[in-house]
């Protein structure tokens, strides 16, 4: 018999494995295998078949200390998926570290969207994360992650506790884009204008798999809303693909601003306009 000390029986290890084909016109979820507390809604198909929208859903709502993730995800040849979440991810105080690590495969001329909606880093959490994307050839990812530092709506700052966060995009053993960041709770990265400034969330758009002319560049930091307390926003333009920054007081408004740009991309390299999960509106 396993003997498994008291303290790691309660902390929970997840499991999801979906696999995405196209049949035709229609992308189906092909294959789907489930270890709790990870689970995945029945698709949905708001576009039309071509594309499918799935909801990777957490039922506990958030991380604590021992906890570990796994989502692996494939995507064969032409699929076009979309995967979001129900509500904001939540990483609880803990003195254990928490981990959620992220596997993508995007076959040729596959794409895949990855908008889950926000995570807040409570004080005092120590939190670990990883994605790994690998792209075929023709194959395109876009992803973004919106994170909040302390529950600041109540008062609460990142004043203890660490978070790491590290996203690896690849095509044929060459790397596409490699982003590390952490950030440990009372630095001097939270209040500096080379960190945070102040501000309690940032969040990352990433568009990779095909090269940006400079005018999706231009119309991309024109969709900012030039609101005075909304924050700051950067867009960069990669070998192949796009990367736009937000620093600021509000969550809301880096996901407005995401999604415009999402738009932007979906009617210039998809010929359709971005349609918002319906989860989103409730």
């Amino acid at each position: 018999m396993l003997n498994i000390p008291a303290a790691e029986s309660t902390a929970w290890h997840g499991r999801l494995n979906l696999g995405f084909a196209r049949h035709g016109e229609r992308t189906a979820l092909v294959d789907r295998q489930v270890c709790m507390p990870l689970a995945i809604q029945r698709p949905f198909y708001p576009e039309g078949p071509q594309v499918c929208h799935a909801l990777v859903l957490h039922p506990p709502g958030g991380l604590v200390g021992g906890d570990r993730l796994e989502v692996n995800i494939d995507l064969q040849n032409e699929s076009e998926v979309l995967i979001t979440t129900p509500a904001a991810g939540k990483w609880y105080r803990s003195e254990r570290a928490a981990q959620q690590f992220t596997h993508m495969h995007i076959a040729r001329d596959a794409h895949l969207e990855w908008l889950p909606q926000e995570s807040i880093v409570f004080d005092n959490a120590r939190a670990y994360q990883q994605l790994h994307v690998e792209l075929a050839s023709g194959a395109t990812w876009l992803g973004w992650d919106i994170t909040r530092f302390g529950r600041s709506a109540s008062g609460e700052q990142f004043r203890s506790g660490h978070w790491r966060s590290q996203t690896e995009i690849w095509r044929a053993d060459e790397p596409l884009w490699i982003d590390r960041q952490q950030l440990s709770g009372g630095s001097r990265l939270l209040d500096h204008a080379y960190g945070l400034a102040g501000q309690p969330v940032m969040a990352t758009l990433v568009w990779i798999g095909r090269a940006v002319t400079p005018a999706v560049v231009d119309r991309a930091r024109e969709l900012w809303p030039t609101l005075a307390d909304a924050g700051e926003a950067g867009v960069t333009r990669l070998p192949l693909g796009l990367l736009c920054r937000y620093r600021g007081p509000s969550s809301s408004a880096a996901r407005q601003w995401f999604t415009a740009v999402w738009d932007l991309l979906r009617h210039e390299y998809r010929g359709r306009p971005a349609q918002a999960p319906r989860i989103w509106s409730t």
